[in-house]
Order: structure tokens, then sequence, then C-alpha cells
């Protein structure tokens, strides 16, 4: 008798998951386990906002939500991206959902039919892929290189875009490279969007906007010729440490925020009361903290770029945001320690954590099966003697 759906069937389990559980499983057992494969801030939430919560707690904010979020709080949101973005969006044009996760499964789910095709830029996010999937649309991988700072090129755009294409997927800084994408770059991709004549949106992941060492945040939704076709999809756990509270947002055209909020007053509802008033308080407080969180991740950085230049056979670039540096390991494919040889990119990854008992993520989790991900979402000393165990067991392999 079937049980499982066909959608659920050829969905794919999330590779920095399963290598989370894996690695936890192995400190369970005693193993002194370095953890480098969570793409989450290793800081805890400043507690101003978590007073925020609490006088939320008190103040009775207790029941159901209006289902896109309280109105204070999208008030909050539009005026975020009006003073910091320059966007002129409305409070009911944002849509507050279960994550930034929760927001982008919205906005696919209400743009995307069977057959239709989306450009995903690889490396991509492990959950775009899967999500298309659900929407019953069609991935086009457009792949791009180290060279060019694994950033989709106008060329490539163009040759990517067919009468079936309905929407691409920019991420800005990466997850999982670290690039962010200039002004001239964006323009240069909408100026390919708008001439194709194509009925396509861009959905604009910008959930680590906030850390950004290169200077001021840059959306493709700043230019007024495109913004009726971009998504913007952000969220409070990158920037704010508040992983765990699920407060994403997106801010889109009226028509495409209304069917968000469609869709998700059939499914979840408005987000978590306590949370959404967290949220606000972030939002609308001292934001030193997150700067100061930012210095740290870019200080983070430059240490693991010099550790990782002490390891013969990796080849890297510079991130310019995000926590995460994403190597080409390729060079150690084909070589052996002992009676182990290293085939590929998962095989490196459990070779390093089974002996060097570090935890990377395989890239082919992101589309890209010569890389790997390192998160530097890490103290300094654990990064340095991370570094130091990856070095010992890569320079064995032979």
């Amino acid at each position: 008798m079937k049980t499982i759906s066909n959608r659920i069937q050829n969905l794919s389990e999330s590779q920095t998951i399963a290598m989370s559980q894996k690695s936890a499983e192995l400190k369970a057992q005693g193993k002194d386990i370095i953890n480098l494969s969570v793409g989450q801030p290793d800081f805890h939430t400043p507690d101003h906002i978590k007073q925020g919560a609490i006088e939320a707690i008190h103040g009775n904010y207790t029941s159901y939500t209006p289902v896109p979020g309280y109105k204070d709080l999208r008030e909050a949101i539009a005026r975020k991206l009006q003073e910091e973005n320059g966007l002129p969006y409305t409070w009911d044009q944002v849509v507050v959902s279960s994550g930034a996760k929760h927001s982008l499964a919205n906005a696919l789910m209400s743009l995307i039919d069977p057959g239709d095709e989306v450009i995903v830029p690889a490396p991509y996010w492990v959950s775009y892929v899967e999500q298309v999937k659900l929407a019953e649309g069609t991935n086009v991988i457009v792949p791009t290189t180290l060279e060019n700072q694994f950033k989709i090129q106008p060329e490539q755009l163009r040759e990517a875009i067919s009468e079936k294409t309905r929407a691409i997927i920019l991420c800005s800084p990466s997850n999982p490279t670290g690039s962010i994408y200039t002004r001239d770059e964006l323009r240069a991709l909408a100026d390919v969007i708008i001439q194709s004549g194509a009925n396509m949106y861009v959905i604009s992941d910008e959930i680590y906007e906030y850390i950004n060492f290169e200077g001021r945040h840059e959306s493709i939704a700043q230019f007024e010729d495109i913004r009726e076709r971009v998504v913007l999809i952000n969220g409070v756990s990158k920037g704010f440490a508040m992983t765990g509270w699920r407060i994403g947002y997106m801010a889109a055209p009226p028509e495409i925020a209304r069917a968000c909020g469609k869709l998700q007053g059939q499914v979840t509802s408005g987000a978590s009361s306590i949370a959404q008033r967290a949220a606000l308080t972030a939002l609308t407080s001292d934001k030193s903290f997150t700067l100061e969180m930012k210095k740290a991740f870019q200080r983070r950085r430059d240490l693991v770029l010099d550790g990782v230049d002490q390891i013969k056979g990796m080849k890297k670039y510079t991130p310019q945001g995000a926590f995460y540096l994403f190597p080409d390991v390729s060079d150690f494919f084909g070589k052996s320690s002992g009676e182990r040889t290293i085939e590929n990119d998962s095989d490196l990854c459990f070779y390093l954590l089974e002996e060097a008992h570090v935890a990377l993520v395989p890239g082919s989790a992101f589309g890209s099966p010569n890389n790997i991900r390192l998160s530097y979402a890490a103290s300094d000393q654990a990064l340095k003697e991370a570094l130091m165990r990856m070095k010992k067991h890569l320079d064995r392999l032979r």
C-alpha cells in the first residue's frame, strides 16, 4: 500500500542538517567534535530583545496573530526598508512568516505552476531546489565559478531564460559562498531580465544583509524598473542572532503579498506572537550589537583565510559577507590515507569528521561537488584548533 506522496519521496533531506546530526551523534559518544557545519551565529540574542519578548508575555500578547503579521511590525519593516535600503515599500506589502525559509516557500508556492522554470545559480542554498520541487517547478541550475566569485554572469542568465522561465533566485550575501553582488552587477542582471521580455520574477534572498564586509548592502529592488518583479526575502535570524525565534518576512508587489498571505492563512496562520514582538524590538532599537557581531565575523574570516593558506591543496577566494568559506578541494580527490581513498567531497567531509573530528558540509549539497562549506560562526579558539586538525589530516593524504 502506498503511504508517502511522490512529492515527499522526491524531496532530498538537508545535508547541512544531516551533517550537524552526525556530528552531534559523535559528540554524544564522547568525541571532541568541532562543528563548523552550522549556519547560525554563535552569539546569544541580545538582552534588550529578550526583554522585549518578556514584556510581550506580561502584556498578554498570547492570542492568535494577524495572518501577515502585526501591523506595527510590518510598519517597522517597511520603515527599515525605506530608511536603510531606500526601498519604498508600504506596510501592506510586507508579510511576516515563521522564518525566511517560510517566506521563500510562500513565494515559490504562490508564483510557480507545474512545469514553470526557476533559474538557480549554483552554488545555491540547499532548500532552494527542494522548494522548487515542492512547487512542482523545474530547476534550471546555472553553474558559476570561483574565478567569478560564484556569481551568475549576465550572458549566463540570458542563455538560461526560456519561455517557461518564471523566476530566478538570487542570494546576496550568499550562503554558501559569502559572495556579494555589487550595484553594477545587479543592474546588469536586471537589464537582461527586462530585455528578455520574460514573465519572470526575482526572488531576492537578503537574509545575510547585515553581515556584509564591503559596505552598503545592495538590493536588486532598488531599481524602479524591475521592483514590481522582485520578491525580497529577509528576517531577523542572522543579523540579530535570533535563529530560534523563527521570524522572517517578505516585501513584494501587492498582488503577490496578498497571495502569500492567503496561502499562509491556510497553512500556518500568523507567526508566533512573542517572537514577533521580539522582532519588533530588534528592528526598532539600537543595532550596535549587530555591528559588533559583524566585526567578529570579519575577524574570524581573516583568521580562517590565514589558516587555509597553510593547507596545500585548497583553492579559495575571499568571501565578502555571511560567515562561510567555500574552498575548492578537488585537489584531494583520488588521494589516500592508509586504506582510505578520497573519491569526492562527501568522502573528504566524512574523513575530516571521523579522523580530525571537524564537521563540514560537502559542496554537492549546494550543487558544487568540488567544494566544501566551512562556517566560521564559531569561537576563534575553535577555529584555530579546527584548522590545525584539518591541516594535520589533509597533509596525510597522498
